[in-house]
């Protein structure tokens, strides 16, 4: 008969077997080669070999989204073509189970590959793209994953185009194209630019830096790669820390394009390839750096507890990206007025510019911004002729946002803290400490730690709700005054917006509020007169001289038919902000000013 210890020591060894048999039978070794043999097609080839599963069956899965673009893309549309056989070539069965999903009957195979084509052609920070210029891959978009096998570490081979010599990627190189990855979440996460493009270097605190940069553009890369730097490193100014052995940033330079996607060691950034060659284009572009460099941080580690790890199959939700974008979005173009890059003056005219943005924007006042960024995976991307009026973006308001808890957090500590100090706080707490991600509240609540006040208020009448705040009561700790230009305005509203079409004037959007709205303007209503005389040309000179309170009758076709409507004009209410400086600004409020945008002192 066992002792009681004897037990013991015999269940902690049964179950300690148990365990590590459950570990390996989920162990494999998983390789990917990816080629271009006929980029002109647009079609990439993917090949998968997963050895060591030996399981009566393997469900391959391809991810519908890409994390940090809040939209189901099915990326799945654009797979053909796929095949498994075992490690003597011989065929497997497989069968598609679900939009996103092939279910491989592997047999307790050793070894499994997998085979497919991906047609990849639409050229996005978001998604793939080949042609006989380049080839660019989002991870996502491309590479499936044995389900249940996510953790498990692997190869990428790639196989560039005949006469293509670059590679350009955050994974880590083991030389001949050929890369390594800790789990598929790192794959996924990893863009590569593959071609023959150019690659400008800069190291930024002791940390090398790759800029991989596809198509021609009026860029001085000497001085490119030295302002770049400069935002790079005033961004990591803000942290404290930069927590990456390379970076990698894929540029390209297109005839029109714009935007980013954070990854957690590269970013993708579209441009147009003449945007170098205006100061507003340059600062633009660099502003852009500093929003993308800035997700190193705020999103691709300090994150809303849903932003990661990631369900790849559906939509991940969050209240929270007012947060990660909107407060990315507060510093982008800070990062470039404290680098240098931007003049005080301008970065205020930028700073009111968003502000009268978001206040003359109708449906601020019926969509808050902690809605906002929860449906953003069914009203952001997906924007239609009335969106304006039902919602409010959570970059730009949540930059807003930004703004006024920084200076909150200023005013409160006399200037000794700010929201760089929340930014850290959390940045230490909940990644490096915790490992984990933040709810709401302990948002909140860093934010107070650092102001050192409650901030229900805040929270709840301006991200859970929709009141106007009192900018200057916030401002005023900086020395500053909004002021609006437009006050006194006696300018109508028209609020519907034309497009002009063989002289055809069809309307494409009407404003809430507008005369427009009040008369009954429906959007693809053509505009034929406006009291008796034909509509040729823009409306708006149809209403010089008008006054507030007088009506028009304006005669359109509705479907076909005639109708004549009776419009009210009403008073133009939009604002066109800017700030001016108090008279004899205290000692504080230049010390929190000159704090805020650092500015030397004279």
């Amino acid at each position: 008969m066992l002792t009681r210890k004897q037990l013991t020591n015999s269940l902690f060894l049964f179950f300690l077997l148990y365990f590590y048999h459950a570990a390996a039978a989920l162990a494999a070794d998983i390789k990917y080669t990816l080629s271009m043999p006929e980029p002109h097609t647009h079609y990439f080839e993917v090949e998968m070999e997963l050895q060591g599963a030996r399981k009566k069956y393997i469900d391959y899965k391809l991810p519908v989204w890409a994390p940090g673009s809040y939209l189901v893309r099915e990326f799945a549309k654009n797979v053909e073509s796929f095949e498994a056989s075992d490690k003597a070539g011989k065929a497997l069965s497989a069968q598609k189970i679900n939009k996103n999903t092939w279910r491989v009957y592997s047999n307790k195979a050793d070894v499994v590959r997998v085979k497919y084509k991906v047609y990849a052609f639409e050229l996005t920070v978001r998604t793939s793209f080949l042609d006989a210029s380049h080839g660019y891959v989002n991870g996502t978009s491309m590479f499936m994953y044995p389900d249940g096998y996510q953790k498990e570490n692997g190869t990428l081979v790639v196989k560039p185009y005949k006469g293509w010599n670059k590679v350009s990627t955050g994974l880590k190189s083991t030389g001949n194209f050929t890369y390594t990855f800790p789990d598929y979440d790192i794959l996924a996460d990893s863009p590569l630019e593959i071609g023959n493009h150019e690659v400008l270097q800069f190291t930024a605190n002791g940390i090398p830096h790759e800029v991989a940069m596809y198509g021609e553009g009026n860029y001085d890369a000497k001085r490119l790669t030295a302002d770049m730097k400069k935002v790079t490193e005033e961004a990591i100014s803000v942290m404290g820390e930069l927590p990456v052995e390379r970076y990698v940033f894929i540029v390209h330079n297109l005839q029109r394009g714009g935007g980013g996607l954070e990854h957690l060691n590269s970013t993708t950034l579209q441009t147009t390839r003449s945007s170098y060659g205006t100061e507003s284009g340059y600062t633009g572009f660099l502003s852009l750096v500093a929003h993308e460099y800035f997700h190193l941080w705020n999103v691709k580690r300090l994150r809303p507890f849903p932003l990661g790890p990631f369900n790849y199959d559906q939509e991940n939700y969050t209240s929270l990206l007012w947060v990660s974008e909107g407060i990315t979005s507060y510093y982008d173009d800070l990062i470039a007025r404290r680098a240098g890059m931007i003049s005080p003056q301008r970065y205020l005219d930028v700073v009111a510019g968003s502000i009268s943005s978001v206040e003359n924007t109708p449906g601020n006042k019926i969509q808050t911004v902690s809605e906002s960024s929860l449906d953003a995976w069914i009203k952001y991307y997906r924007r239609n002729e009335n969106s304006n009026n039902a919602e409010v973006s959570y970059y730009t308001k949540g930059g807003v946002m930004g703004q006024l808890l920084n200076m909150e957090i200023m005013k409160s500590t006399k200037g000794e803290k700010s929201l760089d100090d929340a930014m850290r706080y959390m940045y230490n707490k909940y990644y490096k400490k915790l490992n984990r991600g933040y709810t709401e509240k302990e948002f909140q609540e860093a934010v107070e730690l650092m102001a050192g006040k409650k901030m229900d208020a805040f929270f709840r009448d301006y991200i859970n709700g929709t009141k106007t705040p009192d900018y200057n009561s916030y401002f005023e700790a900086a020395g500053l005054k909004l002021v609006n230009v437009n006050e006194g305005s006696k300018e109508i509203n028209w609020g519907a917006a034309t497009s002009q079409t063989n002289g055809r004037n069809v309307i494409t959007s009407v404003a809430r509020g507008s005369s427009s709205w009040d008369g009954g303007l429906n959007v693809n209503d053509e505009i034929i007169a406006i009291d008796g005389y034909r509509v040729e040309g823009n409306v708006n000179s149809f209403l010089a001289g008008r006054a507030i309170g007088e009506k028009v009758e304006v005669l359109v076709s509705r479907d076909g038919k005639l109708l004549t409507l009776e419009v009210p004009l009403v008073q133009d209410k939009n604002v066109r902000y800017r700030f001016e400086q108090v008279q004899n600004p205290t000692e504080l409020q230049q010390k929190i000013f000159k704090k805020w945008l650092k500015i030397a002192n004279a």
